[in-house]
């Protein structure tokens, strides 16, 4: 008698057949792969690439579009203060209207100088042609000598002294020539947008929450005697289905008192425009105040947006090494905005309060240079225990 025996592959067998391949194909992968620097920042800039080299090759394409569009802005917020603005303050204090009027052009013409200024200032670019005994490395891209606290920009494709960082509205780098424009810009458009925030509440109150307009709709059925209104603003009832319909009999005629018509009543494009300028306006301080206070923080501790990177990395280098990273470039929180400002060999602050502005008084190189004298005094760093 024969015995006949079915063998096959149970599901354990099989998933650890599946699991063999799975191991084999990985280990191929990575032996084809491999990196002794691979890691997860490695690999999120290696995926990021392909957005920085559109970054790279047509930022200063859309540049001149940010200028147009910020002045256009400007333009619209400034011609809507003064169309809607204007003649409600100047109906309620001819006074306060010439007040308003001083305080708030005084404001514009501060945001335009200091934007132009910082649109046509060159940040700050290394001398070429020259022996600069300042340099203390070289760029990989330019190759050529980087005096201190010079970075390459990718966007202008040339190293800036003193770089913060290039930006779009400005269509310019952001470096030591014009730095202080645009801190200054940014500083009087969020204390303008506040300053029309503030004196057009009241407006807003009563064009945008108390009048609903024109469009208002019933929900409800309407009960009641029906009326009519004459011009004078009286309600006299309907008595006849006709009565004050002209096209069968000429309208009643009342000698009532007629009211003054309010020339200021907000209309459709009035509202719209009031809507847009209450967004813009809030959008922007919120967007520039909180990059100033940003910036402020900055110039008080002595470094720029890209140093502020720089440093942080090498705190956490020398933390593990039990010792502290001391910034070779501040001087303290007073003397870091007296630096910034200029305000230096005899020259005072009230020019900051009204245009022309003062650039900076030499290149950043001897500048620079003095900080790294007493950075030799003072030390980059210093032991825990000390």
């Amino acid at each position: 008698m024969a015995r006949i025996t079915w063998r096959g592959s149970s599901t354990q067998s099989l998933f650890s057949r599946w699991r063999l391949q799975w191991s084999y194909m990985k280990h191929c992968w990575h032996s084809l792969t491999f990196n002794a620097h691979m890691n997860s920042s490695y690999a999120t800039d290696v995926c990021m690439t392909p957005i920085f080299w559109i970054v790279d090759n047509y930022t200063h394409c859309l540049g001149p579009f940010f200028v147009v569009g910020v002045a256009a802005l400007t333009t619209a917020v400034v011609s809507i203060a003064y169309w809607i603005g204007l003649p409600f303050w100047w109906a309620k204090s001819q006074l306060a209207t010439i007040f308003l009027l001083l305080v708030g052009n005084w404001l514009l013409l501060n945001v335009i100088f200091h934007y132009v200024m910082a649109v046509i200032t060159p940040a700050g670019y290394p001398p070429e042609g020259v022996s600069l005994v300042e340099a203390v490395s070289m760029c990989a891209k330019c190759i050529s000598p980087k005096p201190p606290r010079t970075h390459h920009c990718s966007v202008c494709n040339r190293c800036i002294l003193k770089m913060d960082h290039h930006c779009p509205w400005l269509n310019n780098c952001v470096g030591y020539g014009n730095h202080r424009y645009f801190f200054l810009y940014m500083l009087y458009t969020t204390v303008g947008c506040l300053f029309l925030i503030l004196f057009g509440l009241e407006i807003g109150y009563k064009y945008l929450w108390l009048d609903h307009g024109d469009n208002w709709t019933e929900l409800e059925p309407l009960e009641g005697q029906p009326v009519k209104f004459n011009l004078s603003g009286h309600i006299i009832p309907v008595t006849h289905p006709h009565e004050y319909d002209e096209f069968v009999l000429p309208p009643a005629i009342h000698n009532l008192p007629t009211p003054l018509l309010d020339t200021n009543a907000p209309s459709t494009g009035r509202r719209r425009a009031l809507w847009f300028m209450a967004f813009t306006l809030v959008s922007v301080v919120l967007a520039l105040g909180t990059l100033s206070f940003w910036h402020a923080k900055l110039i008080t501790r002595g470094e720029t947006s890209v140093e502020a990177h720089i440093n942080q990395a090498e705190a956490k280098r020398l933390l593990q090494q039990q010792r502290v990273y001391i910034n070779p470039y501040n001087f303290g929180g007073k003397k870091n905005w007296k630096l910034f400002l200029g305000l230096v060999r005899g020259r005072f602050s009230g020019q900051y309060y009204c245009p022309p502005g003062t650039r900076p008084m030499a290149l950043a190189l001897v500048f620079t240079l003095s900080m790294m004298l007493h950075s030799k005094t003072s030390g980059h760093s210093r032991n825990l225990t000390d």
